[in-house]
């Protein structure tokens, strides 16, 4: 899609959005606009959006702080403090569905088993003495579990994969509110770039771990072994929602890409993948091992000269 023209509505200039944009800002006069664009298969109008609770300067401090912390990052990296800040409503979908999972599994039942045995004792008499074991009796159950998994979170963009916006959740959703073109003003505000079969497949394959973690809370027994389910998904539901995220880029050293931090615009999590330094792992083994050879000596002195 390619970028739409707009006016602003204060000053009457002529504005270029984006095509995965819902926000503009005019550089004229600042004033916010909310492109409402019509709604498609793919793009479909949000329902949902929480609001921004952490301040950019605290969203600087955590993620100055945050860079500190990696021991085994090099140097420039944990002295780089990020400079450029974005606010940003990025795309995700709410997804619930009612599963039908039907589950085979062995299940493990312990018992204590107390037996007699002889023995000797530090006298050289001949005693005899009880001993408890446990031994499990296992068994073979099927069964069927149903249950309704609600509001799982799964990215609707492609500039922010899964496993990143997991690093950030979770969110509070009971903050949701219905979404209005006046929250996101003045907010970069993304749109969708991933497709509806693309985030389906995200959201069942979270939704089968959900199960598969409730099954094994479910089961009866001590232990389980050899645990099998497939699970059908029903009244599927995925709502379009937009959650606040701050993006920070760290640029540490010019022949080094750039390390993206982000941080839940609401709770203040951060996630980013710091960089590792050769060096730095080298010199701690060799510390380490330093440490372990001083400890050998050590001991085996004291057994020459004890």
């Amino acid at each position: 899609m390619s970028g739409l023209s707009l006016e602003c509505r204060n000053c009457g200039a002529a504005l270029v959005a984006g095509a995965g944009q819902r926000s503009a800002r005019c550089p004229y006069c600042a004033s916010p606009s909310v492109i409402e664009r019509p709604p498609s298969a793919d793009r479909p109008p949000p329902a949902f959006v929480v609001g921004f609770v952490v301040t950019p300067e605290r969203a600087l401090e955590l993620a100055r702080a945050w860079l500190e912390r990696p021991l085994f990052a090099p140097g420039a990296f944990r002295r780089a403090a990020p400079h450029e800040i974005t606010g940003l409503y990025a795309p995700v979908y709410l997804y619930s569905a009612a599963t039908s999972t039907s589950y085979s599994a062995s299940i493990g039942e312990d018992y204590t088993v107390t037996e007699t045995y002889t023995t000797t004792d530090s006298q050289g008499r001949t005693v005899t003495r009880t001993r408890s074991r446990v031994e499990t009796e296992w068994r073979e159950l099927r069964g069927e579990l149903a249950l309704y998994v609600n509001d799982r979170v799964v990215t609707a963009s492609r500039g922010i994969p899964n496993h990143e916006l997991e690093g950030i959740e979770p969110y509070d959703l009971r903050a949701l509110r219905r979404y209005r073109a006046d929250v996101v003003s003045g907010w970069a505000a993304e749109e969708p770039s991933l497709t509806i079969e693309e985030c389906v497949g995200l959201a069942r394959r979270e939704a089968e771990a959900a199960v598969g973690v409730r099954l094994a809370q479910f089961l009866p027994g001590d232990r389980h072994g050899e645990v099998t389910w497939r699970t059908g998904m029903a009244h599927e539901d995925l709502a379009l929602t937009l959650l606040p995220i701050w993006v920070l880029p760290v640029r540490y050293a010019p022949d080094q890409p750039v390390v993206r931090l982000l941080v839940n615009g609401q709770t203040g999590r951060i996630y980013g993948k710091a960089p590792v330094s050769v060096l730095r792992v080298i010199v701690a083994v060799l510390l380490v091992l330093g440490v372990l050879a001083g400890a050998a000596a050590a001991i085996w002195l004291l057994g020459e000269y004890s």
